[in-house]
């Protein structure tokens, strides 16, 4: 709102024409602008105002907040760093756990599948017995009835006899086999017992060597945002002070020598924020007269 736009309004004014909303609504964006153009000159040109004496809580104040957050700062970096740190250990530890267990378990898988085929193997060779057994049963049956027949070939008993006797060897070779097959089994037994505790002990190791990383990630993120929390009340409470130096300094730079020079730099926008107060006082006083 400038003056001749004041004076143009005040005439329509005279002859009823109100825009009151519009006039509050303008104050209020304009006071809003004004604010932050406080705060923003004031973060600007802090640290010139040490010789303006209303300023000297301020400017002290600020000095000792500044240095409280370069401080937390600094923390807040060393925490970030160690915590990546530990992130990049786990990682790397976890990876290499990770790659024994998998041959590890790769050699599990190999031995589990070689223990099936013996399994199947064994299954196998036990039917062959059953089935052996049951035509020797048979044999020995037909036999006993040859031996007391007193009909009975001799030429039949004795082959009766040879076939028994040559069952007796098959089934002694299957039990050969069978017996053969079942140390394997024990030996692969004994070995995947063996791994299983191998890669018990692999994780055991692995919850161990990782339990420091966890510990350090745990107290980094709390240490992170313990600072991150401190830093945004300290930044919170410095705005505030940018402000009460922006206001102090743009009122009265005319006026005050200490002032003028503080914001030699700044000037353009000291000249603009008078604007917007002038601006915020005339929409105030058009709503008013509405």
């Amino acid at each position: 709102m400038t003056t001749g736009r004041y004076a143009i309004a005040r005439l329509a004014l005279a002859f009823g024409i109100s825009r009151r909303q519009k006039r509050m609504g303008e104050a209020a964006t304009e006071a809003h602008l004004l604010r932050e153009a406080e705060q923003y000159l004031g973060e600007l040109i802090w640290t010139e105002v040490e010789e303006v004496e209303e300023l000297g809580i301020e400017y002290w104040n600020l000095r000792r907040l500044s240095k409280k957050r370069d401080e937390l700062t600094e923390t807040l970096e060393k925490a970030e760093e160690k915590l990546r740190d530990a992130h990049d250990e786990r990682t790397e530890r976890l990876s290499s756990v990770s790659e024994k267990n998998e041959s590890l378990m790769d050699q599990r898988t190999t031995l589990v599948t070689e223990l099936e085929a013996l399994a199947r193997k064994r299954d196998t060779i036990v039917a062959r017995a059953r089935e052996v057994r049951r035509v020797f049963d048979g044999v020995k049956a037909k036999l006993e009835v040859l031996q007391q027949d007193a009909d009975g070939k001799a030429e039949e008993v004795t082959k009766a006899k040879s076939r028994l006797k040559e069952l007796r060897g098959q089934f002694d070779e299957i039990k050969a086999e069978r017996d053969s097959i079942a140390q394997e089994v024990e030996s692969l037994d004994k070995r995947i017992d063996g791994l299983d505790k191998q890669i018990d002990t692999e994780r055991k190791t692995q919850r161990e060597d990782t339990a420091g990383s966890f510990h350090v990630i745990g107290d980094m993120n709390r240490e992170i945002s313990r600072c991150k929390a401190e830093i945004g009340v300290i930044v919170t409470e410095m705005q505030q002070l940018y402000g009460e130096i922006g206001r102090h300094v743009s009122l009265n730079f005319r006026q005050d020598d200490a002032c003028r020079r503080a914001c030699a730099k700044q000037r353009p926008m000291v000249e603009v924020m008078s604007a917007l107060r002038r601006s915020i006082l005339l929409n105030h006083r058009l709503s008013n007269a509405s």
